[in-house]
């Protein structure tokens, strides 16, 4: 098959239990899935690039670009699987760290258990030097006591620095000096400063941060360098590049100095995923929704943009209690994990109810319908046994499934405990992870001052059509939107991601006393920094910048974001800036306040490459029901029964197809299961689009 004249990209995701690989050549999009080697993370991508080349009939060495995201960082925080790791930080702060803030997430919990720091405190050197909160130096740096700890790190062994000094958002003079001491007597050790990796106020999240980036830097510079020989061995030598955790592109270079960006990248492809069909399909309110081996995480997407934060937590210690895990300062896509995915393990408490997760079978031995040793009862031996998967068609055919073993892992798992026969434990477990991902879900969205039943979801990763129907059942949602390729829709959303870059700075202004030339240089600034990381893959002249603030009222501890205008400022913007930040707030809690005044604490801008509009599509021109194939009972929990359900070959559906509920859509990566309550039309672009019957009662 020709592929002359044509670019050719490649987006590769690795997850906990599989890797994602596309091809994009012209309209045409091929994929595979590779199960996940922890040991080599990178081999599954050569792999999984050679194997996609040969469905496509494309030679390795014609990719033009590769596009990449991981959860590689994340899961050494989690684990604990980083480098060895000083922390310099000033005299009195070396504590920091571990004393955390005030917030306590469990008020009345007497046992309460919080991540213990990344560095342990007789790894952490405190060092006289003080910069006051204005910027100037109050105590001049000790650079001889600064020599004695680069002494102690070379003689000890550590393999990175991290340095975190009080005020160094507003001058990182001290912390420059420090790397360029300590670097001088170990070159060969790994530096990250925290003016440049989270130049933003409050210390703990911003010596976390920079401890974060310090922890998993020689681990993420030695992945991505065998990454990039692995792939050149096998012809591939072409630019690679990174998604970071706010939906951008970055070069390796770039994630090599800065990891802690990737820290949410695969998920966050996922969101740009979404994102991208919202603005197909002209939907102003989507909830993404993804769904893999191992988590599954929602985003809300208004206006087609993915709600953004910037600051998120990783390794809690209560999975979904905010506060509990350790804080990362760094611009990011807000999403929150809102359940387990299809390797999480499902077990029975000391309460006798079901549980399930935090633990996942991953790929190795992976869930016990796969044949490769895996004992315990996961959310995928459940959909097995429920007659939501084919145990010959699973991942292409690739992983035949074995029910039999499922069967016996749920009996031994939670069957036995309870008193169930499988059936009835997968029941309990499916139901019982289906509700948590509701109750996440619904707190999210209350706490972002939404209601879920006006918008549409967008499921995708190769669990999130199993259950994307029996979730809108809970959530009261009338219609989901499941894209072509959704079994591996993060690792399309890379190749849909703009080159992005934001930068970030704490810099403190009252309105009161407003400087329109320092807010302009602050901005010109920020700029600058933001463009020369998006220039290695946008023109200068073609980027496109917008900026927002992070304001509150003086007085107030936390703040809202606030959208910029990106131009010269005058001194009369000090109140069109307050107009701004008033209708915000009163936009969340209603009403504005009288009589404060307002103060900004951080200011970021963001350069991107220009956006690619996207081509609305139409609806398709006739309607007619699909002609069902065989047929298999599957488990109705609306219901309460087994069901028979039509099975359909999803590239048998042509544009206008009508598939009634109960049913199951196959395709190579995933299942789509509509329940009783459902009907799907096949639209003309490849979207299955599933839309709640008219009849009464079937809200819950």
């Amino acid at each position: 098959m020709s592929f002359e004249g044509l670019k050719v990209r490649v987006g590769a995701d690795i997850g906990g239990t599989f890797t994602d690989v596309v091809l994009e050549c012209g309209e045409r999009l091929h994929s595979v899935k590779v199960l996940t080697d922890h040991a080599e993370p990178e081999s599954a991508i050569v792999d999984g690039v050679g194997r996609v080349c040969r469905e496509a009939e494309i030679p390795e060495s014609a990719i033009d670009l590769l596009i990449h995201g991981t959860t590689l960082a994340t899961n050494a925080l989690i684990e604990r699987r980083g480098a060895k790791t000083a922390f310099v930080t000033t005299a009195g702060f070396r504590d920091v760290i571990e004393m955390r803030n005030e917030g306590r997430f469990e008020q009345y919990d007497l046992n309460l258990v919080l991540p213990p720091p990344l560095v342990s405190r007789e790894h952490r050197f405190p060092v006289a030097g003080r910069i006051a909160a204005s910027g100037h130096e109050l105590v001049p740096l000790d650079e001889e006591a600064l020599a004695d700890i680069g002494r102690r790190i070379r003689d000890e062994g550590y393999q990175s620095v991290a340095i975190g000094f009080i005020h160094s958002y507003v001058n990182g003079a001290h912390e420059r000096r420090a790397r360029e001491i300590i670097g001088g007597q170990i070159p060969e050790v790994a530096m990250s400063i925290s003016c440049e990796v989270s130049p933003q106020v409050r210390e703990f999240e911003r010596f976390n941060t920079v401890c974060a980036n310090a922890f998993v830097k020689p681990l993420m510079s030695s992945y991505l360098r065998r990454l990039a020989a692995g792939l050149r061995a096998i012809g591939t030598d072409c630019p690679v590049y990174m998604i970071h955790s706010g939906g951008g592109l970055i070069s390796i270079d770039s994630a090599i100095e800065f990891p802690v960006r990737l820290l949410e990248s695969g998920p966050a492809g996922g969101a740009i995923f979404a994102a991208d069909y919202a603005a197909r399909y002209g939907l102003g309110r989507v909830l993404s929704y993804d769904m893999g081996g191992t988590t599954a995480k929602i985003c809300l997407v208004e206006d087609c943009t993915p709600k953004t934060a910037r600051t998120f937590e990783v390794a809690r210690t209560y999975r979904f209690k905010k506060g509990s895990g350790m804080p990362i300062s760094i611009p990011v896509i807000e999403m929150v994990e809102i359940g387990a995915g299809g390797g999480s393990i499902g077990w029975v408490d000391e309460m006798q109810q079901i549980r399930v997760g935090p633990d996942s079978a991953g790929s190795e031995p992976g869930p016990a319908c796969y044949r490769r040793g895996g004992e315990q009862a996961t959310v995928t031996d459940a959909d097995l046994v429920l007659g939501r998967l084919d145990p010959a068609g699973f991942a292409g055919g690739e992983i035949p499934l074995s029910a039999d073993l499922a069967g016996a892992a749920l009996e031994r798992g939670v069957g036995d405990r309870l008193g169930m026969d499988a059936a009835t434990a997968a029941v309990g477990i499916c139901e019982v992870v289906d509700e948590n991902m509701a109750n996440a879900a619904r707190v999210h969205a209350v706490e972002s001052g939404r209601e879920l039943s006006d918008f549409t979801m967008i499921a995708f990763g190769g669990a999130a059509p199993l259950h994307a129907a029996r979730l809108c059942e809970k959530l009261g949602m009338d219609s989901v939107l499941v894209p072509p390729g959704a079994g591996v829709g993060s690792a399309i959303g890379f190749l849909r991601a703009p080159f992005a870059y934001e930068a970030v700075h704490g810099a403190y202004l009252r309105l009161s006393r407003f400087d329109a030339a320092w807010t302009n240089d602050l901005l010109s600034r920020l700029s600058q920094e933001a463009a020369q990381f998006v220039s290695a893959g946008a023109d200068p002249d073609d980027m496109v910048f917008s900026a927002r603030a992070y304001m509150r009222y003086q007085g107030q501890g936390w703040e809202i974001v606030v959208d910029l205008p990106m131009r010269t400022y005058g001194p009369e913007d000090g109140a069109h800036l307050r107009i701004l930040f008033e209708s915000a707030y009163a936009h969340l809690f209603g009403r504005a306040l009288d009589g404060l005044d307002v103060e900004v604490i951080n200011w970021s801008v963001q350069a991107s490459s220009p956006p690619v509009p996207a081509a609305r599509v139409e609806s398709p021109a006739s309607l007619a029901e699909a002609v069902p194939g065989e047929r298999r009972e599957i488990y109705d929990a609306r219901l309460g029964q087994w069901v028979g359900a039509a099975i359909h070959q999803r590239e048998g559906l042509a544009p206008g197809a009508i598939v009634n509920g109960p049913a199951l859509v196959v395709e190579r990566e995933t299942t789509t299961v509509l329940t009783s309550d459902f009907d799907a039309v096949m639209q003309v672009d490849g979207c299955l689009l599933i839309r709640r019957k008219m009849t009464e009662g079937s809200h819950e």
